[in-house]
């Protein structure tokens, strides 16, 4: 059967195993080739290539509930439930989504971006499917980086209690996005070199061959546990959550999955398939990768394994102009040291970790705790940066208020990917932050315009003593370190005129502020341009000025309406009895799908010519 001829599942339970084979062969070659032209997650995907064969042979979806953790890795899903043919839109505007949707497929069961949920809604599918009687199994299947986050502990810990039917694929293949860390890991480390392991692998398939009914496979699946449980693990992760264990098994191995999947499809209560694969498993550059570089990709030349996204001369990503200016700040602090929860490679914090071992954590998918490891090393004296994606920083927001700002230490933020992110949709992009932190008491919340005003915000938010969140957004930007950094005062914005008699004031921040004057400039505009660095404090003494000039004012902002820059500043204007006439351009009550950027702007109406149209109107007003 050709690759193109698979409609659903029930196509591949009709084939052989060498067949099974031959198609797990194909689709590597076609996530490669398609990839290459759209971008996206390919290391994952390519490393469970035969686990999901293997699952949609042995399980019956969507009557059966597969759930994939974070679900960047389900592309070989969607090609085996019937959608192949939309694989060249892949995370294109109006295309098939990165992740599973629900929308999409009656067999994406479950909708998750961030890690470490799967377990939690397994069971919750379970129990349902218990009071409502019915009869079907659910697998949730879980890596070994978002197993050690605390969220999927809580799960593991009630599933235990609950004892009801799911399976748990325990994919295992030693990275999350990178390296994993943590006594977990170590943990899982020690039981793949254990003598037992190695003794068991050669010993499955023999027991498998051996035993239709499974009793026997389980029964020594038993006995390994309690071997490891006294030898290896101490206590063992699993057990002591109540949890029967298979494994560890190739999940690489066809044959072998198919078998030890109809065992645990057939076992009564909860049970773990450890399973362990390859990331990146089929192609040499992103097997060999130890770094994450091709755990998600933009385009590529699938030859060379070279990227086709050029970076303009000197220029530097955000991520590396933050971390770059950290670099030189940390030389001349050593109180200074940097904190993410396992986004090394993406906040580009590999060259600080290199340099400063000793003043560098990676804490692992456990943003909560990386908050509260932050606050407790502020308030012994360091001065912690914690580097950390808008979207993942949602996660924490009990621990920044309550252990951070509510103690008022002077933990430095870096909120990274803020803004529409693009391809990867609503679950990442990064437009909540400004509405989440601006209602914290004692903290900052701030914004460069470009890398000058980077260095010089970063050098202001360790020269102070409260909690300050500096964000700064995907893409890149000239870059140039300064020799001597300056420090911003606190709550100050800058204004910018261009022309004479400007009928229209034009509040915003970031990146945009320089492609507004940009654009006046160009098509001779007259207008005030205001860079309002800062969402928290305002610059209320501009406010007011502002007001003063009885001209019409348009906060262009690129993130919620809800909570964010204009709200801050009509709350301001009417605690003060002040009358403006303010317009506001911004994102509405709603999710932002996934497109590029330049189409998602446009769609949104908060491109600049969807600003300078409303200018127009503003200043035909006037």
């Amino acid at each position: 059967m050709n690759l193109y001829d698979i409609k659903s599942p029930a196509d591949i339970q009709k084939m052989s195993l060498s067949q099974l084979n031959e198609l797990a062969a194909d689709i590597r070659s076609f996530l490669i080739e398609s990839i290459a032209k759209t971008g996206g997650h390919l290391s994952s995907n390519l490393g469970v290539v035969e686990l999901t064969l293997a699952l949609h042979y042995v399980f019956r979806s969507p009557s059966d509930k597969l759930i994939f953790d974070v679900g960047h890795q389900s592309y070989v899903h969607k090609i085996l439930t019937g959608r192949l043919n939309e694989f060249p839109t892949l995370r294109q505007y109006h295309g098939l989504c990165g992740f599973q949707k629900r929308r999409e497929s009656e067999h994406d069961v479950w909708e998750a971006g961030h890690s470490s949920t799967s377990l939690s809604a397994a069971l919750g599918m379970a129990i349902a499917r218990d009071l409502h009687h019915e009869d079907y199994q659910v697998a949730a299947i879980i890596g070994d980086g978002a197993l050690s986050s605390g969220m999927a502990m809580e799960a593991l810990n009630q599933i235990g209690s609950e004892n009801r039917n799911m399976v748990i694929i325990f994919n295992d293949n030693h990275m999350s996005i990178s390296k994993n860390v943590g006594a977990m890991d170590e943990a899982f480390t020690r039981l793949r070199a254990s003598k037992p392991y190695n003794t068991f692998k050669s010993d499955l398939t023999v027991v498998l061959s051996q035993s239709k009914a499974g009793a026997q496979l389980l029964q020594g699946m038993r006995n390994i546990k309690n071997t490891l449980k006294e030898n290896v693990v101490d206590n063992s992760i699993f057990g002591e959550f109540n949890l029967d264990y298979i494994g560890p098994v190739d999940g690489h191995d066809l044959k072998l999955m198919i078998k030890v999947l109809q065992i645990a499809k057939r076992h009564k209560g909860p049970i773990v398939v450890h399973v362990i694969t390859k990331k990146g498993k089929g192609y040499s550059f992103a097997e060999s990768d130890k770094e994450g570089k091709w755990h998600g990709v933009s385009q590529f030349d699938p030859k060379t394994g070279q990227s086709l996204a050029k970076m303009p001369p000197q220029h530097a990503s955000w991520s590396e102009i933050i971390a770059e200016s950290l670099m030189s700040l940390a030389k001349q602090d050593d109180r200074i040291l940097a904190m993410t929860p396992a986004m090394i490679s993406g906040s580009k914090l590999e060259k600080f970790f290199a340099t400063f071992p000793e003043r560098s954590f990676d804490c692992g998918i456990a943003e909560e705790h990386s908050v509260t490891l932050a606050a407790a090393l502020a308030l012994s004296g360091m001065r912690p940066f914690l580097s950390i994606y808008s979207s993942f920083m949602q996660r924490a927001y009990d621990q920044i208020q309550q252990d951070v700002a509510r103690m008022d230490l002077p933990v430095v933020f870096g909120i990274d990917r803020c803004g529409l992110v693009g391809e990867d949709g609503p679950t990442h992009h990064g437009v909540f932050d400004i509405a989440m932190l601006r209602a914290m008491p004692n903290l900052i919340l701030s914004q460069p315009k470009d890398a000058q005003e980077a260095q010089r915000l970063l050098k202001t938010a360790f020269s102070q003593d409260h909690p300050f969140a500096l964000r700064y957004p995907r893409g890149n930007m000239p870059f140039q370190p300064l020799d001597e950094i300056e420090p911003i005062a606190i709550g100050s914005w800058a204004m910018i005129q261009v022309g004479v008699k400007p009928q229209c004031i034009v509040i915003t921040y970031g990146s945009d502020v320089d492609k507004v004057i940009a654009k006046a400039e160009t098509n001779s505009i007259p207008l005030i341009v205001i860079n309002a660095r800062f969402f928290k404090p305002l610059d209320e003494t501009m406010l007011e000025q502002l007001a003063q000039r009885k001209l019409n004012i348009i906060v262009y902002e690129t993130d919620m309406l809800a909570g964010g820059l204009s709200s801050s500043i009509l709350e301001f204007y009417n605690d003060h009895n002040i009358s403006v006439h303010l317009r506001r351009i911004g994102l509405g009550d709603h999710f932002v799908e996934h497109g590029s950027l330049p189409q998602l702007r446009k769609a949104e109406h908060i491109d600049i010519n969807s600003l300078f149209k409303v200018i127009k109107e503003c200043s035909n007003a006037a």
